[in-house]
């Protein structure tokens, strides 16, 4: 499972480390090294990518990682409480294509094929988060605009 990080102004996304399950259904020390992870780094918001099929729809892997995500909600809630806080949200964004773009990343760094198995996850996880701040920065100045043209539409009709 990679990991990525962003910057604390969140402008840029980082690959961070990659969490290796010795079996597929055991998820539990993944979990504790993600929480752990969103702990040490001081995370409010956690961006898991959403395995849909290339036309858009959902398949097993989807439920599989829809019960991931629960399982990791579950887990940031008790330390939340632990500490007397709020669990961030965590968040679903597309992954189609992010391991294709990941390689591309890494062949255009020299990084020699036989070599990008270690890092191709976590470069993804970095991509996906690009990719979900990038679109929450579109999302922000849409409705920016939205607030500056309906106060320009209020200004227009009030002051004649």
């Amino acid at each position: 499972v990679g990991t990525a990080i962003s910057d604390e102004l969140g402008l840029t996304a980082q690959p961070l480390e990659t969490i290796t399950r010795h079996k597929e259904n055991h998820l539990r020390q993944t979990l504790s090294a993600i929480v752990s992870l969103a702990e040490q780094n001081n995370v409010g918001l956690i961006v898991l990518g959403k395995p849909v099929h290339m036309d858009g729809s959902e398949g097993d892997r989807v439920a599989k990682a829809g019960e991931f995500k629960t399982q990791l909600e579950g887990r940031l809630r008790k330390l939340a409480e632990q500490n007397g806080g709020e669990a961030g949200p965590v968040v679903w964004h597309d992954e189609r294509l992010t391991t294709v773009e990941a390689d591309e990343i890494l062949a255009q760094s020299g990084i020699p094929k036989s070599d990008r198995k270690k890092y191709i996850d976590s470069v993804a996880a970095s991509v996906i988060l690009r990719d979900y701040m990038n679109d929450a920065a579109n999302i922000f100045e849409i409705k920016k605009r939205e607030v500056i043209n309906d106060r320009r539409y209020q200004h227009d009709h009030h002051s004649g």
